[in-house]
């Protein structure tokens, strides 16, 4: 730890702590927790992962510690960290809901979505943390008691696609989570200090090259998403760097940089990239330097001199945010020349030419391409129809065929919604809330609230944040406004989306915006069918989605947060089975949206959820899809279409609805008959 600034090289006491802070937290779910004024005691920070913060310091840059200099803290560094201190759980406030809502239970079977985590219920005992020069072994020593964060030392050293996707899910869970009970700007940070304390990360060797589980085109919402995976290890230096012993000296060799997108030059070439030299930045006294042949330029130049690969990421504004940026992993490039130049300060600046090596897969060039599309400077290759749903979506929805020489699918009327047939009985008649504006969380008053167990279920009313047996939105006569929080797939489809012809697969659905973990898809629409009045020609119908337990069994998997990583009891985790008041049947046959063009994979990118919206006395279920990880622009969307019990053929493999499996996956046993 010599060197890194802001980090004490001693232990922190865990057994003293300061009684004169006391947190006064309102009751009953108030979600602002009040703090210490300024004469109590520290602003509110967030967790740091290098060791608490000193009292003096300013709130969260990033983790609460000091601004940082060009001199960043390695994150690829593990050590003791005091588990951060959290304000009092959400649930901890909860009046007993009267509701007949569905109830918070454990016993969650834990699938294949992540490795297993556990916690006890006792208290977790004070204990002296002995010093020991295995920094990675003092944090195991510190929480195994507590708890497994189900990934060994090893794991964390080296990673796959299994883990990296693991930490990646678990850590935007806990975000969600954070976010949900408004600890703002501070949840991304305070998640990270987290799952970092408790061992949740992966990939920690830093390496030049390649980093196992990491594909060219994946992207991340935050620096500290690639921290925690290890593609770049530094929250806000631009340039990462590994030192190795060349005979008695040490030398630096570049690993990855993260482009910023706001160079002159620098961001527009996908094949190519300028990239600005560190350091030199004006003073507190606004007084600029020349830039230093140290540190990350001094490792860009011996990069240069010995052709290594250095990871490329680049910035680029989030679309669905005015503020937020997205992190494109655009694969190695090389560095092909270096020079010297003044910049608008005056001052020298190193530059950097790095040229991308051949044979990689598109990533940031699919960018490019799609925000030419959306300008119309370019016309979609193989376009058929720009808007196959004839304005039947708040967005236009591409049909498009670049392989072979289709027209289209076979006709079917678009609905942007579900169809009840005349015979078909609704659910138990209900009624809605009778709030005026928008619902809030923890308003027991709001019949809504009460039955999501007194949470908004969604974040920013976009973003699912945890699977529920079922989720309760308000419904079109409830009095709330029509951007009430609670109301997320009655809004319509939030991104551009097209529907294309694949090379085996028939059609597919994929999106032209990059889709953050959680955000809605859209909802499967279609007639719902009555199972009693089906004709035969209807069992024979490919796009029939079945909710039925007897009809389908779908994979389980974890993606809910962990009631241990947020300091929640256990015993109020969220069940992800789901608990239909009735099973749904739904044909998307001669009625349908997007949702019947998705193709089934054994890793599937999109979950569904079961979602009542309540309106003119009657629940109306719903069968929504969210984005389950992070998916760029242009990648197909998948579900799992779960296997029929009967189905298995005589070579092992499985059918998935009416069809075999094609998905290419790992996990996929089998392929089209």
């Amino acid at each position: 730890m010599e060197g890194v600034p802001g980090v004490n090289n001693t232990v922190p006491n865990p057994n003293h702590f300061d009684k004169s802070i006391v947190l006064d937290i309102k009751p009953l779910r108030s979600l602002k927790p009040v703090f210490p004024n300024g004469n109590q005691g520290p602003p509110f920070v967030g967790g740091p992962p290098f060791g608490p913060s000193p009292s003096e310091s300013s709130p969260f840059f990033p983790f609460g510690g000091q601004q940082p200099t060009q001199d960043t803290p390695d994150l690829n560094q593990t050590q003791y960290t005091p588990p951060p201190s959290f304000v009092a759980p959400l649930r901890s406030y909860r009046t007993p809901s009267t509701s007949n809502g569905p109830s918070s239970s454990s016993g969650t079977k834990r699938g294949v979505g992540r490795p297993k985590g556990t916690s006890t219920l006792k208290k977790k005992e004070k204990k002296t943390v002995t010093k020991d020069p295995n920094l990675d072994t003092q944090v195991v020593k510190r929480f195994s008691a507590d708890y497994d964060s189900g990934i060994s030392v090893a794991e964390r050293e080296d990673g796959n696609g299994y883990l990296v996707s693991s930490v990646l899910m678990r850590f935007d869970a806990v975000r969600r989570r954070l976010s949900q009970v408004e600890y703002g700007k501070a949840a991304t940070a305070k998640a990270a200090g987290t799952l970092m304390s408790n061992g949740v990360r992966t990939n920690m060797k830093k390496r030049v090259g390649t980093v196992p589980g990491i594909e060219v085109g994946d992207i991340f919402f935050s620096r500290i998403e690639m921290c925690l995976v290890g593609l770049h290890m530094q929250t806000m230096a631009g340039i990462d760097y590994i030192t190795s012993k060349v005979g008695s000296d040490e030398e630096p060799l570049a690993t990855s940089i993260v482009s910023a997108g706001r160079y002159d030059g620098e961001a527009q070439d996908p094949e190519s990239l300028i990239y600005s030299g560190q350091g030199g930045n004006a003073d507190k006294n606004g007084q600029a330097s020349d830039q230093k042949l140290e540190r990350g330029n001094l490792a860009l130049e011996k990069s240069l001199r010995k052709g290594n690969g250095v990871r490329v990421i680049r910035g680029e504004e989030d679309p669905a945010s005015k503020t937020g940026k997205i992190y494109i992993y655009d694969g190695l490039y090389s560095i092909s020349e270096s020079w010297v130049e003044k910049g608008k300060s005056g001052c020298n600046t190193f530059k950097y030419r790095l040229v991308r090596i051949p044979g990689q897969p598109p990533a940031f060039g699919i960018w490019k391409s799609v925000q030419k599309w959306k300008e119309g400077l370019t016309t979609r290759t193989g376009l058929i129809l720009p808007d196959l749903t004839s304005g039947a979506e708040i967005k236009p929805v591409s049909l498009v065929n670049d392989v072979d020489e289709e027209k289209g699918p076979a006709y079917f009327t678009y609905i942007s919604s579900l169809k009840y047939s005349e015979s078909f009985k609704l659910t138990q008649p209900t009624t809605g809330c009778s709030c005026h504006g928008s619902c809030s969380p923890g308003d027991l008053n709001c019949s809504c609230i009460r039955k999501n167990d007194g949470d908004l279920p969604y974040l920013n009313g976009v973003m699912l944040v945890s699977r529920r047996l079922v989720i309760h939105e308000c419904g079109p006569t409830c009095p709330c406004h029509a951007n009430c929080k609670n109301k997320v797939i009655q809004t319509g489809l939030k991104f551009r989306l097209e529907v294309f012809k694949t090379a085996n697969r028939g059609w597919g659905l994929r999106s032209w915006d990059p889709i953050r973990a959680g955000s809605f898809v859209c909802e499967y629409a279609g007639e719902v069918k009555d199972r009693g009045n089906l004709r035969e020609d209807q069992e024979d119908d490919e796009y029939v989605f079945d909710t039925s337990a007897t009809s389908h069994v779908y994979n389980s998997f974890k993606w809910n947060y962990e009631p241990a990583l947020v300091d929640e009891d256990p015993s109020d985790e969220v069940p992800e089975e789901f608990n239909l008041p009735s099973p749904l049947r739904i044909s998307a046959k001669n009625f349908g949206n997007v949702a019947r063009f998705m193709n089934h994979s054994c890793s599937p990118n999109v979950l569904w959820q079961p979602v009542v919206c309540e309106g003119n006395g009657e629940s109306v279920i719903h069968i929504a899809f969210f984005a389950i990880r992070h998916i760029p622009p242009m990648a197909e969307l998948t579900y799992d279409y779960g296997v029929s019990p009967t189905s298995e053929a005589r070579d092992g493999s499985f059918s998935h609805g009416k069809r075999r499996c094609l998905c290419g996956s790992e996990k996929c046993r089998g392929s089209f008959g």
